[in-house]
């Protein structure tokens, strides 16, 4: 049910990626479906996160979701906030594809399927960060756009910042359309090797493209962990909207501090 790797896998600092088992959604959102967005049964999504919750042992009334609309923005999580989005989809947070808090006892979360999941913590200045980064998203560099706010709200220096790439689309899978390499060639002409082409295809490296824009802005190269998961060759264990054809479910990561 859970993922988690070694670089947060510390004492106080609660992360996992789910996967796509553990759950009681039926087909094609089998089995541990974490998203209202999905034609799934509402109430089997509220009992696959009421598991993780529990899995976790966490208050459902402080985990914290916003809407997701594959951008840029960053938000900045409050105490008012606590339990926005945890078992109702209507009362997620306006949209950001970024979430950052310092408070203790707030739990971040953010759904996938094929795009990237990006988690942050800084342990000086005790705030953590969740980032939903698909191809528009790391094209329009999330994930500097999270460490920046992260600086800039709490004081983070980015060479503190530890960040984990999550299970995503794999560059062995990862096939783009020419406008959307495109873009790609457009923001990254500092890293062309992002993208690679095969038998006439293009694929994305979303994991060397967020690693990079990470250490444009400061994060060390040491500080970044990758877990190198394609979603779409393993899609048997996570949730693939492209290996799916787009009738699948969501899996999710979250990030929290403990008091």
């Amino acid at each position: 049910m859970l993922l988690r790797l070694a670089s947060l896998d510390l004492p106080g600092l609660v992360h996992a990626i789910t996967t796509r088992d553990g759950g009681v959604s039926a087909a094609p959102y089998a089995s541990l479906n974490l998203s209202f967005s999905r034609p799934d049964d509402p109430e089997a999504v509220r009992e696959n996160r009421a598991r993780v919750y529990a899995a976790l042992e966490i208050d459902p009334r402080r985990v914290v979701q916003a809407g997701q609309i594959h951008g840029a923005d960053v938000l900045v999580v409050e105490e008012q906030h606590a339990g926005r989005g945890a078992l109702d989809r209507s009362l997620v947070l306006p949209p950001a594809d970024a979430l950052i808090t310092r408070e203790t006892n707030l739990y971040l979360f953010a759904c996938f399927a094929d795009c990237t999941p990006l988690l942050f913590y800084d342990p000086v200045s005790r705030a953590v960060g969740v980032a939903h980064a698909g191809w528009q998203g790391t094209v329009k560099q999330i994930g500097a756009a999270t460490v920046r706010a992260m600086a800039q709200t709490f004081g983070s220096r980015p060479s503190d910042i530890s960040v984990v790439i999550g299970p995503s689309a794999g560059p062995c899978c990862y096939n783009v359309w020419p406008h959307v390499a495109d873009e790609i060639r457009s923001a990254f002409s500092f890293r062309p090797d992002v993208l690679s082409t095969r038998d006439g295809q293009t694929f994305f490296d979303l994991w060397a493209a967020n690693r990079a824009t990470l250490e444009a802005v400061g994060v060390q190269p040491e500080r970044i962990e990758s877990s190198d998961i394609c979603t779409i060759h393993h899609h048997d264990r996570f949730f693939s909207h492209r290996a799916s054809g787009g009738r699948t479910g969501r899996f999710a990561a979250l990030i929290g501090m403990r008091e």
